[in-house]
Parts: structure tokens; sequence; C-alpha cells
């Protein structure tokens, strides 16, 4: 006989595949696809089936956020500079158009080859990056235009130089602005989402998360080296975290899983984007008819709920998420 507990848990599952995971997308083969991976939640997916979602979301050919800037968005103009010391080439900001609304665009970029990644520092910010991205928001919110923010990280740069320019008090800044925004934000993590580097952009109205992605409070190798020294444990790390997509729905850390090209968005930039696009103009919509101090209390709830657990009956269970 089935406990309590794994009664709760098929309970969770069977109401995941009732939400519309691809919202705004409507392709009947990517929804098969990918209850057929969440039913692999039940029979516990192996080692190499979770590492294979972190090499994805690696992916040397994965879209970075310009990839899909130049898809999405129309007359994007880039604003550089956190008006205090520096221009941080690991974060990208600036306002667009998006299906015909000025919109305002915070993203991480880690660079394709090696001089723009060095350039970039794979995609690692140092606090300059987070100044930069808070002066955006700050525009936004001026102006009243929604704000998309796009992850990819492995997370903010640990050098002494980053700490010494204060990367800690940034990322709590600017997880801070965020929470207090009265206009509506869709954050979307397409490739890493990594650690304090990831969160201080992606604390959104909702969370969306790209199929092949990974979301994380650490790395799968820099949990291994805690845990046991040694990086080479890196699999046996990704599998207690379970980064996945449908592994963070399940949890309610995101709100929707958005769909990618047979194979992974690295074999096609264009549909990836197309699909991307989709998912984000439905978030959008959804957002719109509510005022900003609704956005903000509704926003503030639901990520205050994240993490907090209680027992009843016995059993261990995650608070319930404020929607």
């Amino acid at each position: 006989m089935p406990g309590e507990a794994e009664l709760r848990l098929r309970e969770r599952l069977s109401r995941l595949r009732s939400l519309p995971l691809l919202r705004g997308a409507r392709l009947s083969g990517e929804l098969e696809r990918l209850q057929r991976q969440l039913e692999r939640i039940e029979e516990g997916a192996t080692d190499e089936e979770l590492w294979k979602f972190v090499e994805l979301a690696r992916h040397d050919d994965r879209p970075y956020t310009l990839d899909y800037v130049e898809r999405l968005f129309e007359d994007f103009v880039e604003l550089h500079g956190d008006r205090a010391r520096a221009d941080d080439p690991a974060l990208v900001t600036g306002i667009g158009s998006f299906g015909g609304r000025t919109t305002a665009v915070i993203g991480h970029q880690k660079g394709r080859d090696a001089g723009e990644r060095a350039k970039r520092n794979f995609g690692m910010a140092y606090p300059e990056g987070y100044r930069k991205a808070m002066r955006t928001m700050e525009i936004a919110e001026r102006h009243g235009w929604p704000l998309i923010t796009f992850v990819d990280t492995p997370g903010a740069y640990p050098g002494v130089a980053a700490e010494q320019h204060g990367q800690g008090g940034a990322i709590a800044r600017s997880q801070a602005l965020l929470a207090r925004l009265a206009i509506p934000t869709v954050a979307c993590i397409i490739g890493e989402g990594g650690s304090g580097g990831a969160i201080a952009i992606a604390l959104a109205d909702r969370v969306l998360m790209q199929q092949n992605a990974m979301y994380s409070v650490i790395s799968p190798e820099g949990c291994a080296m805690i845990l046991w020294r040694d990086g080479a444990e890196k699999m046996k790390a990704a599998a207690a975290l379970k980064p996945d997509a449908l592994h963070c729905l399940e949890l309610d850390v995101i709100d929707a899983i958005v769909p990618e090209p047979e194979g992974g968005a690295h074999t096609d930039h264009d549909e990836a984007a197309r699909l991307l696009g989709e998912v984000l103009r439905n978030a959008l919509e959804e957002l719109g008819g509510a005022s900003g101090e609704e956005l903000r209390r509704r926003r503030r709830a639901r990520f205050r709920s994240l993490g907090i657990y209680g027992t009843r009956n016995g059993v261990t269970t995650a608070a319930p998420q404020a929607r």
C-alpha cells in the first residue's frame, strides 16, 4: 500500500498533467513528449537522464539572450553602464518593442567564441551588471513598461573584485527592487539558472523555464565539491538537486515549461524563439488586467511562500503557493 506521502505526490503529479504547460503553444507532439517525461518522475529519473538536461542547458550552440532579442523584439536599443562605475557585458539590458508594446529587457549573455566569452565573463555578472539591470527596472516602472528577463548564467561572478564591489548587496537589492515593482514582470530560464546570479533577475510575476534548461541553487560540480570533495560526483549531485524543468514545476519553483524544438533549442534558433515568444505573449496578456498593487502583492506572497515547510498529519509538506 502506498504511504500518504506517495499518495500526495501522485495527486500533485495528476494535477500537473492538467496544467497548461504549453501556454500559447499549439503543438500536440511537444505536449505528448513533455507528458511522457513528466510520467518518468513517478518512476524516478536516473542520474544519466538528469545529467542530459544539464548538458543540454549548457550546449555551446544554445540560443542566448541576444539571439532571442534579435528574433522577438523590434527597434531594440541596448542600455549600457550602471551610472556609477562601469558597464558589465555579462548582462544585456535595453528597450524594445514586443508584440507591439514597448518592453524592457534584461538577460545574461555568455558569448559564442573564446573572445566573446572572455569579454562577457561566461555570463557571470559583476555588481555593475546588476546595478545596470536595476537601472533598467526603474526606467521600465517609471514609464509603465512590462519587463522580460532571460536567465542564463552559472552564477554571479565569485571573484575577489566582485566581492569588493558589493556582489551580495547588489544581488539582494536587485531582488528587493523586483519584489516592489508595480509593472508586469516575466522571467524565463533559457539555459543555466545558477544560484543568486539567476534569482537576482528572476523574481517575477511569472517564472517560465525552457524544456531543457536547468535551475538550481548551485551547480552540480559545486555541490559535489562541497558534499563529496570530488567534482567527479557531479552526476550524483545533479540527481540530488533535480534541476530540470519538470522537477522545478513539480516543486512550484516555476509556473510553466516552454517547449523546445526536437533535440533541443540549439537545433533551431528560429523555432525556439517562436515557441518562447508565444508563451511570453500569453503570460503578459494574463498579467495585463491586474493593478500594480495587486501584482506586487501576489508576487511577494508567492516568493515568501517558497521553501517554507510545515508538518501536517505527520507528513512534511510545502506551503501552498499564492497565485
